[in-house]
């Protein structure tokens, strides 16, 4: 069974070009006013759900089923564990077909490409910002006046609890605090 997806971002738009790439189908599911960037597509939803072995998911063209490459990625790869073929008319795309698998197979590959290096920029520009020692992460929640404040309360036998108090933060702020300082 061949079951169709159709989506458009705004209700003055209308799916007429859609509907008619899809003719072939033997079941349409139309989503209407509903951005690609959303996660809550229920018909989407409910053509995921009405496929089976055996089937095929069909879009005009990819950007009307995923919302990024992963997502799209990630959806068919789904469908395949499913057993789901996936078709896209526009880009003549067509898991069920050597040629279809082996370009979205390309895809996936050029998206995990994507992934591992946005992953090791992100991690040289951390390190580079701790070289130049700025701080990473949440701010400090105690200043060094405060902190200095806290430590001499502390040495005068204040409780850290006490002291955590005084200065309405919770004790295991003052502890990090401290620590961090020491």
């Amino acid at each position: 069974m061949k079951v169709g997806y159709a989506r458009v971002s705004t209700q003055e738009q209308n799916l007429d070009l859609q509907l008619k790439a899809l003719k072939d189908c033997d079941k349409v599911f139309r989503d209407k006013g509903i951005s690609g960037a959303k996660n809550n597509r229920p018909q989407l939803k409910k053509a995921l759900k009405a496929v089976q072995s055996g089937d095929v998911l069909m879009v005009w063209k990819l950007d009307r089923l995923g919302r990024s490459l992963g997502h799209l990625i990630e959806t068919v790869s789904e469908l395949k564990d499913r057993g789901v073929g996936f078709a896209s008319i526009s880009e003549s795309i067509n898991t069920t077909t050597p040629g279809g698998k082996l370009f979205f197979h390309m895809m996936g590959a050029l998206a995990e490409f994507e992934r591992d290096l946005i992953v090791e920029r992100t991690k040289a520009g951390i390190e580079a910002a701790r070289k130049r020692g700025q701080h990473l992460g949440r701010p400090n929640k105690l200043n060094a006046t405060q902190l200095k404040h806290a430590r001499k309360l502390i040495n005068e036998g204040t409780s850290r609890n006490e002291v955590a108090r005084i200065l309405d933060i919770n004790p295991s702020t003052l502890y990090r605090n401290l620590q961090k300082t020491a």
